[in-house]
């Protein structure tokens, strides 16, 4: 059954697509595309580089060329809620939006199911995770991270440990979220790792390309999950270290596909389902 906000006439083929710049690297065409073949749905999903200067533009003139919504990743995620008619509160709370809606009745509806994939990814690969026993570490303080902490405080978690290379991205964090954010100084960052159940790289560096995360994990307890945000390489430098130690540890690419559901089931009227065949779409 369609969703009403996303119904469109008998004869329209609903198209979807990525907004980045650059958004070539995205591997969303490849999963969306792997679920409209699966479910024989007649529909697209194609990347768009947009410019920052031409976002406002472009979201005006896609609902008239058919498009039922888009994702939206760097650099315009923070920039579209300032352009949406609708911000569900989570995307506010995190204050970035990754999946827009066209409704039928003009307005441009902003929600963020990051979190949801955070979370949906470590239940699936660690179904007897139990978040809110113990401490969490957040490593990074932007937008993933705000993403992570936002899941992480609606699962009741008692108290989110952060560090960032510039400390008052983490105090704003602390500011807007409240008392169970502590902020620890990057140099303390291993520190934070002791008695923590749940370990989070929500920043880039072990990306390729990109510098290996270099933190201490002596005070990493072996009970800890870890997960690293990063997908390419599956396993970075972080999680090959925590895995060492005897630490349960789950990649990030997880993450990219269940938060690409909610969108894919609002636009094109049918929830996917995240499976191997899915990953290794997304990885081909």
């Amino acid at each position: 059954m369609h969703d009403p906000d996303t119904f469109q006439p008998p004869d329209a083929i609903p198209l979807a697509g990525v907004i980045g710049w650059p958004v070539a690297h995205s591997r969303s065409p490849a999963l969306h595309s792997h679920w409209l073949r699966r479910y024989g749905i007649a529909g697209a999903y194609v990347p768009l580089a947009v410019l920052p200067e031409h976002l406002g533009q472009v979201l005006h003139t896609l609902p008239k060329a058919g498009f039922v919504g888009v994702n939206v990743t760097i650099p315009h995620k923070e920039a579209v809620l300032a352009l949406a008619d609708i911000v569900t509160d989570r995307a506010a709370l995190i204050g970035a939006a990754n999946t827009l809606i066209f409704r039928p009745d003009g307005r441009l509806h902003a929600d963020n199911t990051d979190g949801y994939g955070f979370m949906a990814n470590l239940r699936q690969h660690a179904p007897d995770w139990v978040p809110e026993q113990c401490p969490s570490a957040v490593i990074g303080a932007g937008g993933a991270a705000r993403a992570v902490v936002a899941a992480l405080l609606e699962a009741h978690v008692p108290e989110i440990r952060i560090a960032n290379r510039t400390r008052l991205r983490a105090d704003q964090l602390r500011a807007e979220f409240g008392a169970r954010i502590v902020v620890y100084e990057w140099a303390q960052a291993g520190n934070m790792l002791d008695g923590a159940a749940t370990v989070v790289n929500a920043t880039s560096m072990g990306m390729t390309g990109r510098p290996p995360l270099r933190i201490p994990l002596d005070a990493l307890g072996t009970d800890a999950l870890v997960t690293d945000l990063v997908y390419n390489p599956l396993e970075t430098t972080f999680l090959a270290e925590a895995r060492a130690r005897g630490c349960r540890t789950v990649d990030g690419l997880g993450m990219l596909l269940h938060q690409a559901a909610p969108g894919f089931e609002r636009w094109f009227g049918h929830r996917p389902e995240v499976d191997d065949d899915l990953r290794r779409a997304a990885l081909a």
